[in-house]
Order: structure tokens, then sequence, then C-alpha cells
């Protein structure tokens, strides 16, 4: 047997392409993408950003394919309308960077709200099992074994809700645009990812309004400070049984 026979045929490669986000006229953003969920996509980094609070403030949402990617279109008025002109950068850069195009090291930590209590319990087996129950809403990483995930987990139903990228930060913000178009209520359950938790990712979870994140991986300790200031539970480490509780423990029975 020659050594080409013995070796394994090579894996599905994950998609990955440019996919800008264009608000009024103005390009907010250029990131390395998986081009699916753009509508998902467009709407969760404008809510997750704190562009918009709601996803009515979106309007005439397309999305466009064009030969060097893909483009996706919308505007928005009144008040988000002043965000904008109030925030406007460009932030193009590759995946897994969520501060690109920031002119200042005082506009990267943005100030963020205090959830409230609310009324969420997970059951410690709950919050350390949340990776393993998305693992089966993750059919582009079966196939490429290179595609991160985020999953709405929700007590006794499991996950709800998930959407798939190669980059985390997509990942997150396309689930945030599934959650608002589906109409799910983001303080009733908690955001699973397959990820490690930076400071990015904790701003994004509380712009969506979710009390718990959950995450395979670990976190850093700035992250573990913004949670616990923004009274986030912050779940890591959720594997084989086992998860580390870094933040605002007390949503977690044990």
């Amino acid at each position: 047997m020659s050594i080409h026979e013995a070796l394994s045929p090579p894996r599905p490669l994950v998609r990955e392409a440019p996919v800008a986000i264009v608000c009024n006229g103005a390009t907010l953003g250029v990131m390395m993408a998986s081009p699916d969920d753009l509508e998902d996509f467009a709407l969760g980094f404008a809510l997750t950003e704190g562009l918009i609070e709601t996803g009515t403030e979106m309007q005439d949402l397309e999305v466009l394919e064009h030969e060097a990617g893909w483009e996706v279109r919308f505007w928005v008025d009144g008040t988000a309308g002043a965000r904008l002109a109030e925030r406007q950068r460009a932030m193009i850069g590759p995946v897994g960077c969520g501060l690109c195009g920031i002119d200042s090291l005082t506009k990267a930590i943005r100030a963020l709200p205090r959830l409230a209590d609310g009324t969420l319990r997970l059951t410690h087996t709950e919050a350390c099992d949340g990776p393993r129950l998305l693992r089966a809403h993750q059919p582009e990483h079966d196939r490429t074994r290179a595609c991160h995930a985020a999953g709405f987990l929700q007590p006794s139903a499991g996950i709800v809700m998930a959407r798939e990228d190669v980059g985390r930060h997509n990942a997150l913000d396309k689930l945030a645009g599934a959650m608002v178009r589906a109409g799910h209520a983001p303080e009733t359950g908690a955001i699973v990812l397959t990820s490690r938790v930076s400071t990015d990712m904790i701003q994004k979870v509380v712009s969506i309004g979710a009390p718990v994140l959950i995450a395979v991986s670990a976190a850093t300790d700035y992250a573990v400070r913004l949670a616990e200031e923004a009274n986030l539970t912050l779940v890591t480490r959720a594997r084989h049984g086992s998860c580390e509780v870094l933040a605002a423990w007390r949503r977690i029975q044990t």
C-alpha cells in the first residue's frame, strides 16, 4: 500500500468569506465570517454593538452577494440614527478581533448595564451540561471540525436555538439576531459558547440581556471583573460534568 492510499481523505473545509455590514450607507464593519444566517448576523451585530436596542429599529434589511464577498444593508433612524452618528467607526479586521478600528483605548470598554437578579436558576448539572447539549446543534462543526457555535439554553428545555460560524464573535451575534427574530426572551435562559470568554464576549452577552453565560473554555481576568460588575453569572470550563462558576454564582443551584 502506498502512502497516498493510506492517508485519509481530506475533511470538508469550513466556508469563510468577507461580510460587510452597512448601515445608512456607511460600513460598520467587514468581518471574515461563514456566509450563512446573515440577516441574523446583521441584527445581532447591531444589537450587541449598541447601535440598536430593539429589532424594530432596523429597517429594509437586505443581503447582497458580490464577487468579492457579501454585503448586508439596513437603515436606522430616530434614536438609533443618533447613536450611529455618535459611534460611527470602521471595524475592518480578521476573525477573532472584536475591537478593530477603535481609535481610543477608552472606547474599548463601554459602560454596561447591571443585569437584574431575575428568577432564572440553573442546577449545577444543567450549567455543566450546556456545551454537551449544544453539540447536537453543530452540523457544520461535525462536517468540518472547524466551526464555533453559540446556543440558547432554557431550563428543562435544553438548547432551543443555536447558530454556527467560523468566528466565535460572529456565532454569538448570529444567535442574538436569531433570538430577537424568534421572540425568545433572553432573561429566561443562558448563552452557551464553544469558545473562551474574553471581554468583548461579556459585553455582547450583557447587551443581549441574558443573565448567564456558559463556556466550554476559560475566561480572562478582565472578563470576570466585567461579569461581576454587570451581575452576569459566568460559568467556564464546562465539560465532562464539571464547571467553574466565576461570577454572580447565585443563579446556579448547587
